[in-house]
């Protein structure tokens, strides 16, 4: 393909994937795409859309016997992944963000993670065969862990927790350890006559009364949407105290619009209040790249796909996620949570360093496909998946493993050289908004 048919590829498929949302919020689409102009790792992360034109259209001799048709993240590259204290009340760590959870293959799972893992290296300038090398491990890694699955009956026995970690997952865990809510609750909100109300800022506005109207009784939806088993027994808790309109998320979010919610909490001491976000859902990527009207029937509306998806593959979630509408339109609620540490890849350089890290995110991407099986509560997948997975690499397993790392580093240069053919389109206002 020439450089200017790949530059109108990229072009059609941003302009398709965010046209509505460049118009309702033009502002915050030149913001996202300022930051994917910044690097090859960033516009990749933005652009999950053209990542799923590409792999859909190439063929796929690794997932067969039912792993053609699993959830997957969707998303799955190096920076998510990060903390969260889970309704067990325990530190853990995983993969996050779901945003974009659908069916697919789980070959595109690791083709996605493959690629970002070979665009950080070449940021780090790490030797090509050290990258390779790493999405081996990777891959490794995984099938290790799938192999784990295939002899046990409990898919949910694996965590990555504090005493279990090592290295810079620790460090991200012993991180999370020392965050306290009172100090979330002092930075966004204020004491107004004895009482919490979020603060104003840059990123907040107060609703007008129709639309508080509106987003009080999307809350009230959404705590019917809480399974019996993850609610909590006293009504006080959801007692709703403020809410505002907010902005400002990363890369994927822009445009969404969201709201925040301030509710009593676990008591009327002022340090427990719980920040929630309603955010609007997005349709996710793949599915504009596959035959979806059988998933898409499965549920009402993006909010409601979102947490299903996520309730699957992240065991014991949040007690908090939940989903509700506003005129018809998805939202996911979930805490604002004080526990959330991302992964820190600024100081992980060497690859001795990062071979522990991506033996544990293998283990972790494992995890997430073989507990979104018939085990967990949806029945769109109700096949054990490690079986497919096993029966799919039967005596191919070294093969898979060489051929992802291959094309990990064969995908990540198309990205640096679509991250230029991008950066030229923005500038010359071709993507659907202009860069002034």
């Amino acid at each position: 393909m020439t450089t200017s048919k790949r530059a109108d590829v990229i072009i059609d498929v941003l302009r398709d994937a965010f046209a509505p949302l460049m118009r309702a919020d033009p502002v915050a689409f030149r913001a996202k795409y300022r930051k994917m102009a910044r690097d090859p790792l960033a516009f990749y992360r933005g652009t999950a859309c053209l990542f799923y034109c590409d792999v859909t259209g190439e063929d796929d001799p690794w997932a067969d016997h039912g792993a053609e048709r699993i959830w997957i993240h969707g998303d799955l590259h190096v920076e998510n992944f990060g903390t969260y204290l889970n309704s067990d009340g325990r530190l853990i760590f995983d993969v996050n963000d779901f945003d974009e959870a659908y069916i697919g293959r789980f070959t595109w799972d690791l083709q996605r993670f493959a690629a970002s893992l070979a665009l950080l290296g070449w940021q780090k300038a790490l030797p090509e065969d050290a990258i390779r090398k790493l999405i081996s491990r990777y891959a490794r890694s995984y099938l290790a862990q799938v192999n784990h699955y295939t002899g046990t009956e409990e898919d949910e026995t694996f965590e990555i927790r504090l005493d279990t970690a090592q290295g810079p997952v620790l460090t991200a865990l012993e991180s999370a350890r020392t965050k306290r809510r009172a100090d979330l609750l002092d930075r966004i909100t204020v004491m107004q006559h004895g009482v919490r109300r979020f603060s104003e800022d840059g990123t907040t506005r107060r609703l007008s009364s129709t639309e508080r109207a509106k987003v009080v009784a999307a809350f009230h939806g959404y705590l019917e949407t809480i399974p019996e088993s993850k609610r909590f027994d006293r009504d006080l808790f959801y007692e709703l105290r403020d809410v505002v309109g907010k902005s400002g998320f990363g890369i994927g979010s822009a445009g969404l619009p969201a709201f925040n919610v301030l509710v009593e909490g676990y008591s009327q001491a002022l340090d427990n209040d719980v920040v929630l976000s309603m955010k609007q859902a997005n349709v996710p990527a793949l599915s504009r790249f596959v035959e979806s009207a059988e998933v898409d029937a499965y549920f009402d509306h993006e909010g409601h796909r979102t947490v299903v998806s996520q309730r699957a593959l992240q065991v014991h979630t949040d007690p908090l996620l939940g989903h509700t509408s506003i005129d018809g339109t998805g939202y996911v609620v979930s805490e604002v949570s004080p526990y959330e540490v991302d992964l820190d890849w600024s100081e992980i350089n060497e690859p001795e360093d990062m071979r522990s890290v991506v033996d544990l995110l293998g283990r972790a991407t494992a995890k997430i496909h073989c507990a979104s099986d018939e085990d967990s509560q949806q029945d769109l997948v109700d096949f054990q998946v490690e079986e497919a997975i096993h029966k799919s690499l039967d005596g191919r397993r070294n093969e898979l493993v060489s051929w992802l790392g291959e094309w990990g580093i064969a995908y990540a240069a198309r990205v640096r050289d679509d991250h230029a053919l991008f950066v030229d389109a923005f500038r010359e206002g071709r993507v659907g908004i202009t860069s002034t």
